[in-house]
């Protein structure tokens, strides 16, 4: 009885989650299908819970064989987020994902610290917050030039920086996005 009553269980939740997913207006789907990469930012401290959220968001992505080869560094320090992203309102904020890239399972842990970094994106998303994501080589080499003052270990590199903060007032996917390209030229259904 008490094994029948567990698999209707799981049943009767896996039914329910199934139904959801069909909803076209799922929210959960509303951060996939309506981010953007900010280009403004104001001023405004992210509160604590704020930061916790994206942490917590980092921490849960998926990664390969479940290693979780990330570290998440939260640059709060305003003087030392200047020398990786300049000119960053106040109250903005860093969180780079670094790893371990030597070895055989490098590109898995690139890949894991993508997917990190996008559910921290994805996160803010949904807070109503703006985030920026930054791999290009000047600005992920300030970071590694300053891995003693990050709290970086030594055998780690800075894969991906994302830079979070408040967004102008009236700022939205249609006001903000960057024009996407043409689907039929990106998608191929056989």
């Amino acid at each position: 009885m008490k094994k029948t009553s567990i698999i209707f269980s799981v049943l009767f939740i896996l039914s329910l989650s199934a139904l959801g997913a069909q909803v076209p207006d799922n929210p959960a789907l509303f951060p996939i299908l309506n981010h953007f990469s900010a280009n403004n930012f104001v001023a405004g401290e992210l509160s604590q819970a704020e930061v916790n959220a994206l942490v917590q968001a980092g921490l849960r992505a998926p990664s390969a064989g479940n290693r979780q080869p990330w570290l998440f560094t939260v640059v709060q320090n305003p003087a030392l987020a200047a020398q990786i992203q300049p000119n960053m309102p106040a109250g903005n904020i860093l969180i780079i994902v670094s790893g371990v890239l030597s070895g055989s399972g490098r590109d898995a842990v690139i890949l894991d610290a993508g997917l990190a970094a996008q559910s921290q994106f994805f996160a803010a998303q949904a807070l109503g917050l703006g985030a920026r994501q930054y791999t290009n080589a000047a600005l992920i080499n300030r970071a590694n030039n300053l891995k003693s003052q990050l709290g970086i270990p030594d055998n780690h590199t800075a894969i991906i920086v994302t830079r979070f903060g408040r967004l102008p007032a009236g700022v939205d996917v249609v006001s903000s996005a960057s024009s996407r390209a043409d689907p039929a030229s990106k998608v191929v259904y056989r």
